[in-house]
């Protein structure tokens, strides 16, 4: 694009701007940092197009791709980010050795399963497969691979809990 068009569009977003803000804040509901995101898409959307609409009606084009951006925007569940006025507060520093500790117990405790409950437990929740994919990768209906699975986790509690030692206090 030429440095006459370029011009013309940076004209045209300053000249309306704010316009164009306050409409993306009425599609949106009023939420402001939706809005400025909203209208940043359109404006985007709106440079690409620049040498087609700069002559016709550019503000038109730019309303016509904020309402149908909010409706779209409308129907997603998550938008991404959501801004806050106040951060949270950062997260404690803890104690590495411990969730170290932790792990290795766990692997200590898995290698007590039965291959095939440990095979079912690990593909499950380390590897995050839904029943059907471990039922397919151990070769058995979904049904037991669901019972390996629900075995393999209670054998794995009750591991757990036996293995925790009381602390005795030192005198």
């Amino acid at each position: 694009m030429g440095q006459l068009r370029a011009d013309e569009f940076d004209r045209f977003v300053a000249a309306r701007w704010s316009a164009l803000l306050h409409l993306a804040r009425l599609l949106t509901g009023g939420d402001r940092h939706r809005a400025e995101d909203l209208l940043q898409e359109a404006l985007v959307k709106l440079w690409f197009a620049w040498p087609k609409v700069a002559e016709q009606a550019p503000e038109a084009y730019v309303r016509r791709i904020l309402a149908r951006a909010a409706a779209r925007s409308a129907r997603r569940r998550w938008w991404g980010e959501h801004p806050v006025d106040r951060l949270p507060d950062p997260p404690e520093a803890g104690d590495e050795t411990a969730a170290v500790d932790e792990r290795t117990r766990l692997e200590a405790m898995l290698a007590l399963l039965p291959p095939r409950q440990r095979a079912a437990v690990v593909l499950r929740y380390y590897q995050d497969l839904p029943e059907q994919h471990v039922a397919e990768v151990l070769g058995c209906p979904v049904g037991t691979a669901r019972s390996l699975t629900a075995r393999g986790v209670a054998r794995l509690r009750q591991l757990l809990a036996d293995a925790v030692e009381p602390v005795e206090a030192v005198e």
